[in-house]
């Protein structure tokens, strides 16, 4: 039984989610979810896993197909709406996806794809129809959704996550940050990522709560939403909170003073999904009066550790880990580091995911021999929290809250008729948290950069475009002829 929809029983007359300006209860949720299951159903019992790829964009239409994916038995696999064509098509065929289902909006994008891979681009008007068809029983150990992240290889992985393991992400939140039922949040984040999904969406719906929806963030309406007193949580990326800080800084000292007091009624404030620079929590901090809670969390985990709901919240640290998670601190051959030691991030427990979609192999090195999830992400215990010290492998970028493969962008950057080779490497930045630069090596003198950023458009997300470039005859490489990124980033 699905835990999530199942509660959405108790609530039935309060209100789910805003959406376009509009309020949906939780009856209307659970009635349009069913629905639309009955439909994706047509004449068979249950969908057996089958993957289902959506392209939605946040609202309450995007909630009522996930819901209706896991009621049919299938597993949902949300798409970002700013990829590329060529991103979208990597997703769907690797989860050999059958069908696709796209809002209005994306239909005509996703058309082409139905000549390319022979897959079926089907409308969200056509499976709004009325349908009381009876729908299964699915297990809490079923395989729920994939989502994709990219990791040390150049091509994204599907993390696949069962609905044990949705649950336990969700029931360790909202433990930890005390939601209730008339709590009331603003989603603002990418909803093919588990930190708009799992963190804000999901757990806002498992308490009671509402969720707003605002499909793209714009700095003066997220401050227009904190004035008008509703919200009682906010959480976002520290980009975001940089971007906040900006507009409030250009108002005037009476405006100033209207969003300083609005923010500050709010219960809690949480920053994630990339390192929040000192600098950016104590702005905010005096600008609000709010500390900013840090976590770390992966989409394979979840959240993992958290700062404090009501204890400390110490600048530069992520806390400590969270009930029902499992954590250790280790060296290179997986012994325990002594405090103060820097150590390798592990993690067990029922929030880790399954397995990483068709990649045995990739699982298998995912994890040690005893069934630890190795982060690879590095960090060390300074009187009595944890802090994480950085990524134990310079081809993550982390950047406004996504993590982004350098691999993936070399390879798509060689297939440039003018480059002969290239390395891309983050560089530190207050506002992003790390920026996307790439160094190109070419014969040519000169080379039109912004021609080059053009082309990386039509083969890769907007965020995954480096912002700095620089052009060398030739890489920093050691002896084996590894390219030295660390070197290579002061030539910037």
């Amino acid at each position: 039984m699905i835990q999530l929809l199942e509660r959405a029983n108790k609530f039935k007359d309060r209100t789910a989610l805003v959406s376009n300006a509009k309020s949906f209860s939780y009856e209307q949720l659970l009635h349009t979810a069913k629905k639309i299951a009955a439909n994706l159903l047509r004449e068979e019992s249950e969908l057996n896993e089958s993957r289902i790829p959506f392209l939605i964009p946040p609202s309450f239409e995007y909630t009522a197909v996930q819901w209706a994916i896991w009621a049919a038995g299938g597993i949902a696999v949300p798409l970002c709406t700013l990829h590329p064509l060529p991103s979208i098509q990597y997703v769907l065929e690797d989860t050999e996806a059958e069908i696709v289902i796209a809002h209005d909006e994306y239909f005509d994008f996703l058309k082409p794809l139905e000549t390319e891979l022979g897959i079926s681009v089907v409308s969200l008007v056509s499976i709004l129809q009325e349908n009381t068809s009876k729908l299964p029983e699915v297990t809490s150990a079923r395989r729920a959704m994939i989502l994709y992240t990219s990791g040390t290889t150049s091509k994204p992985k599907g993390v696949v996550t069962t609905h044990a393991n949705i649950e336990a992400q969700i029931t360790t939140l909202v433990n930890a940050w005390k939601w209730e039922k008339d709590d009331y949040i603003l989603n603002i984040l990418p909803l093919h990522h588990v930190h708009g999904i799992i963190n804000v969406m999901s757990c806002a719906l498992w308490s009671g709560a509402c969720c707003e929806f605002l499909p793209r963030f714009e700095a003066d309406k997220v401050w227009k939403i904190i004035k008008s007193g509703r919200l009682t949580l906010f959480m976002a990326v520290p980009t975001i909170y940089y971007k906040l800080i900006s507009y409030w800084d250009d108002t005037s000292p009476e405006e100033q003073k209207k969003l300083s007091t609005a923010a500050s009624k709010l219960r809690l404030m949480v920053s994630g999904s990339a390192a929040l620079p000192v600098p950016v929590l104590e702005k905010w901090r005096e600008v609000t009066g709010q500390n900013l809670l840090e976590r770390y969390g992966m989409t394979e985990i979840g959240m993992g550790l958290s700062n404090s709901y009501r204890g400390e919240r110490r600048p530069g640290h992520i806390g400590l880990p969270l009930p029902g998670v499992e954590m250790r601190l280790v060296d290179e051959d997986n012994n325990p580091v002594k405090e103060n030691e820097p150590g390798e991030f592990q993690i067990k427990g029922p929030s880790v995911f399954k397995e990483y979609w068709q990649k045995p192999e990739a699982t298998q090195k995912a994890f040690t021999r005893d069934g630890w999830f190795v982060t690879g992400d590095i960090g060390m215990l300074n009187d009595g929290l944890y802090k994480i010290l950085g990524r134990d492998s310079v081809d993550i970028i982390k950047s406004g809250g996504y993590k982004i493969s350098a691999l993936e962008i070399e390879d798509t950057l060689r297939k440039h008729d003018f480059v002969d080779d290239c390395a891309v490497v983050g560089l530190p930045d207050e506002e992003w948290g790390e920026v996307v630069s790439a160094c190109i090596v070419s014969e040519k003198t000169e080379i039109d950069f912004e021609k080059i950023s053009n082309w990386l458009k039509e083969q890769l997300p907007v965020y995954k475009i480096p912002r700095n470039y620089i052009l060398r005859k030739e890489l920093p490489r050691n002896v084996l002829g590894k390219v030295t990124k660390n070197e290579l980033k002061h030539y910037f």
